[in-house]
């Protein structure tokens, strides 16, 4: 299973970093890949993770999440 995750907030390959370390701490994500020019995060998932687990994720790495698909 798969995800989008579509993030404000990156500006620059650090904020880019700082978001695929928050999200691969979660339980369940196997792997992230993250689009600075997409604002987009793609997230591959183990198991079911919900959603609001990878909003807090996001928030607390300082950035926002707009949609998750």
């Amino acid at each position: 299973m798969t995800k989008k995750v579509f993030i404000e907030g990156m500006s620059c390959k650090h904020c880019v970093m700082h978001v695929e370390e928050a999200l691969k701490e979660v339980s369940g994500i196997k792997e992230v890949k993250v689009s600075l020019e997409g604002k987009v995060a793609e997230i591959e998932l183990e198991h079911d993770v919900d959603d609001e687990k990878i909003k807090a994720a996001v928030a607390d790495a300082g950035y926002e999440v707009t949609a998750i698909q």
